[in-house]
């Protein structure tokens, strides 16, 4: 069970050995059905153009007279020998003449009774009266006395008493006054169908069998040549790798011929080994010329960008809104952070926050604080709390005493309807009706300042076309070579130069204006900036 669980070509031959085998069961119900069906419409029509010909050697206004004769006149073992030899002539089992009991159809009385030379049954004397097989029977006699049917088929696909298997069509003897005066019925056995059967059944098992080995000749042969063989070579090299950190003298593209995934993943081994050894070599003379610092602080701010959602559009395949952020540190690394990501297909959870601080001490607190910000906000849990679970956690272990403040709102994609809550951020900046204007939430305490503090959520209504911009304070707290601040109202005066813009045109506009108003004064803090657009379902209004 083990080389099963780990074997991929053991798992892809079983996989199509379960689909070839389900295929087979879909054509041999199928088939079996078929086949049953038109072998039953043949036997049918055999049993019928049998017990028409039969009629000719009856007078259906003579039958009861012939019957009443008894079977030891001439004129009736004639009758009876032309019945046998039909029989024979068709490979039919019985051809019988009966006159059910019209009041009920309970019992039918044996007029004559002829069969198959070859068949060895017990033959019904004319004049036996016996029960009727069952209701099946009476439905058919009735329909052809009271309903006027010209003909009846009754399939018993299980034998009764005398006979296996067998089919029955029955006709009825008219006078010359159009009056029933008995039933031909003719008996066939089903054994030609049973076979036949068998036969298809057989040979379908037959097929699949050679196709399954076929295919997993054939699928074993592919998967060690094109799979297993370059895959080891790929786990080889990788291992070796790992263990002696040079890159090997032969590259893996050089084997390995595949224009698939597997050669797209072994060209990508090769350029990992070269890219690790030139990052070591880099990283060897970065630290003999006494650089290491600034090397590890590069490789920080790398790493702490790698962190902030950096691909833009996020989410190409949804229309109904577009979000677009940004964030510039005002040393290698800074405090601030954003973050946005779906929780469900209708809820999109976006925040912004600014740790107390610069540096890498900031930086550090940044990422625990937002790790445990996405983590709080894929429970399911109202904004206020997740930033109060968030303090808790935070003030558990915070014996620097640093803290952060945090704007973070969870957006009803279907609806337009946005829950938030602040804890000590700046006020966000809601563009309806294509104006912006300064929103005043309702602010709470900063996350790391004291435990068990409560937050609020409020909601705020988005249309479509609608605009929410939010932002760090080192926006309105940038300084011109003065010392005088941007503040909130330029923000606002040029986010309505282009209201309705697209979120990455307004974040470009605010920060061309920024850097226009600082001019050459040094930035001191970490300047961060997110805005969303939301477009709606795309139905004529904000919700479904």
């Amino acid at each position: 069970m083990k080389f099963i669980k780990k074997s991929i070509a053991v798992k892809t031959i079983l996989i199509v050995i379960l689909s070839l085998l389900v295929f087979f069961l879909l054509v041999s119900v199928i088939g079996y059905r078929e086949v049953t069906e038109v072998l039953l419409e043949q036997y049918a029509d055999d049993a019928y153009h049998t017990a028409y010909a039969a009629t000719m050697a009856l007078d259906p206004d003579l039958v009861i007279r012939y019957a009443a004769a008894g079977d030891g006149t001439e004129e009736y073992a004639s009758i009876e020998d032309i019945l046998t030899s039909f029989c024979d002539a068709t490979e039919s089992t019985f051809i019988y003449v009966i006159q059910p009991d019209l009041t009920d159809y309970s019992t039918i009385t044996f007029l004559f009774s002829s069969m198959n030379s070859d068949m060895h049954y017990e033959l019904y004397e004319s004049g036996y009266v016996r029960k009727t097989t069952n209701d099946e029977y009476r439905r058919k006699y009735r329909a052809i006395y009271e309903e006027g049917s010209e003909r009846e088929l009754l399939v018993r696909n299980t034998g009764y008493i005398e006979s296996d298997a067998h089919i029955t069509a029955m006709i009825p003897l008219k006078g010359v006054d159009g009056k029933v005066k008995a039933l031909l019925c003719v008996q066939k056995q089903m054994d030609f169908l049973n076979a036949s059967r068998r036969a298809f059944i057989a040979k379908i098992s037959v097929t699949f069998l050679l196709l399954a080995l076929t295919i997993i000749i054939a699928m074993s042969y592919y998967l060690s040549r094109w799979l297993l063989r370059p895959m080891k070579k790929i786990a080889d090299e990788a291992g070796r790798f790992a263990s002696e950190n040079v890159p090997a003298e032969q590259k893996l593209m050089d084997t390995i011929r595949n224009k698939d995934e597997i050669g797209l993943l072994a060209s990508s081994i090769d350029r990992m080994e070269d890219q690790i050894k030139e990052y070591v070599d880099n990283l060897t003379k970065i630290t003999a010329e006494k650089e290491q610092i600034s090397t590890e602080l590069a490789l920080a701010t790398r790493i702490q960008a790698d962190t902030l959602p950096g691909t833009f559009p996020p989410f190409p395949d949804r229309t109904e809104f577009d979000i677009f952020a940004s964030m510039d540190p005002a040393k290698e690394v800074g405090g601030d952070f954003y973050d946005f990501f779906l929780i469900d297909d209708d809820h999109l959870c976006l925040f912004i926050a600014d740790v107390s601080g610069k540096g890498v001490p900031a930086a550090l607190f940044m990422m625990i604080s937002k790790t445990i910000l996405d983590n709080m906000a894929m429970l399911g849990k109202t904004p206020a709390e997740i930033l109060a679970d968030t303090n808790n956690v935070i003030c558990a272990k915070n014996q620097e005493e640093m803290f952060v403040t945090v704007w973070l709102g969870i957006l009803e994609i279907s609806t337009g309807k946005l829950m938030a809550a602040n804890a000590g951020h700046e006020y966000p900046m809601l563009c309806t009706d294509g104006v912006f204007s300064l929103y005043k939430d309702k602010h709470g305490f900063v996350i790391g300042g004291m435990e068990d503090v409560s937050y609020k959520n409020y909601e705020m209504q988005l249309k479509p076309g609608d605009r929410l911009f939010v932002y760090t304070d080192g926006l309105p707290e940038a300084t011109d070579p003065d010392n005088a601040m941007f503040g909130t109202d330029r923000i606002v005066t040029v986010l309505n130069r282009e209201p309705k813009a697209a979120s990455k045109r307004i974040l470009e506009n605010v920060r061309r204006s920024v850097d226009h108003f600082v001019k050459d004064a040094e930035q001191f803090d970490d300047l961060t900036m997110l805005c969303l657009e939301y477009s709606g379902t795309g139905d004529g209004g904000a919700g479904k």
